[in-house]
């Protein structure tokens, strides 16, 4: 993303408190909804004695737990960081934008929901969901678009791996 094509992002936003307000409820809305549906997935499992629950468990914090120290030794910059500006959030976060973990953890659950139930369509919505994530990080400007990228690619490959192939 070019300093340029940025800033017009961020003064978009920032320029309209409504918009800037919309953007950041539908930012949070996402995130909580989705996070808290994980524990009450992992309660309906342990209720219905799924062998899976251990699996639901073990395969996205391994994932999470990888990522958190990868994304700390890359420590790429965010782009207020290298733009040298305000996000439309406020944050103080330096570094640790590469890949996104918001991102990954949307995915990661998503892929749990897709390989563990059987009605596949949440794993969908909460994949599209995701993607819908994804782009509120970017407009916010607290990602660039390979942060969000690799966090999904990411959390779809973790899924795949931890759920198909062991």
């Amino acid at each position: 993303m070019k300093r340029d094509t940025y800033i017009k992002m961020i003064d978009f936003f920032n320029a309209n408190s409504v918009r800037a307000k919309t953007i950041q409820v539908v930012n949070k809305l996402i995130t909580r909804v989705v996070f808290v549906s994980y524990p009450c997935f992992l309660a309906y499992l342990l209720w219905k004695k799924d062998k899976l629950f251990l699996k639901g468990i073990m395969v996205p914090l391994i994932s999470f737990v990888i990522l958190t120290l990868i994304r700390k030794m890359i420590n790429a910059p965010r782009p207020y960081e290298v733009f040298q500006t305000e996000a439309v959030v406020k944050k103080e976060t330096k570094g640790k934008s590469f890949p996104s973990r918001h991102v990954f953890s949307i995915f990661i659950i998503a892929s749990t929901y897709y390989f563990v139930l059987d009605i596949k369509t949440i794993g969908i919505v909460v994949a599209i969901s995701g993607c819908v994530l994804a782009t509120t990080r970017v407009l916010l400007g607290v990602h660039f678009t390979r942060d969000v990228i690799a966090g999904a690619m990411c959390g779809i490959l973790a899924g795949v791996i931890g759920f198909v192939i062991f």
